[in-house]
């Protein structure tokens, strides 16, 4: 497809769209959720792509596995550094790049924003039927897989 498109009737340009007011919808939600735990958004966010990993993560993969910077996600995780949510450890594949941690008061932090999320999580759902999440997200992560081997979303430019 050479033909130039209209950026606002074109599927996927639609479809773009619609992500990018979704993305800002759940940001906002979210920080609503978790404004009373004394999170935003982005620290619940941090929080839960450390969770996933497992452990330790350094931030540049935290960041590649959010699909952010690692300066932005630099700022929040020594954020929560400061708040004592998370702490460092040493990298034996990297000396400088520290592994990030979640302490107690980080892990606390984060099954309490999951308690406060499962709620709106289970409207979702029930709005649109798990058979739809699912779809949903498995097209989302196509997309995202797309743009990546298209060079499109490499996630940190850096």
């Amino acid at each position: 497809m050479n033909a130039v498109h209209d950026p606002f009737t074109h599927p996927a340009s639609r479809l773009a769209l619609e992500v990018f007011r979704l993305n800002g919808a759940l940001i906002s939600a979210g920080d609503t959720l978790v404004a009373p735990l004394g999170l935003t958004s982005a620290r619940w966010q941090v929080l839960g792509a450390i969770a996933e990993a497992g452990g330790a993560l350094p931030t540049a993969g935290i960041a590649r596995n959010m699909g952010l910077t690692r300066q932005s996600v630099q700022r929040v995780v020594d954020d929560l550094a400061a708040r004592g949510l998370v702490c460092f450890a040493t990298n034996p594949h990297h000396k400088r790049a520290k592994l990030v941690q979640l302490t107690a008061a980080g892990t606390q932090a984060f099954a309490a924003a999951s308690a406060r999320w499962a709620p709106l999580a289970d409207l979702l759902l029930a709005r649109i039927g798990p058979a739809a999440a699912e779809a949903a997200a498995t097209t989302l992560h196509q997309l995202r897989t797309t743009l990546s081997e298209a060079g499109a979303g490499s996630g940190d430019p850096t």
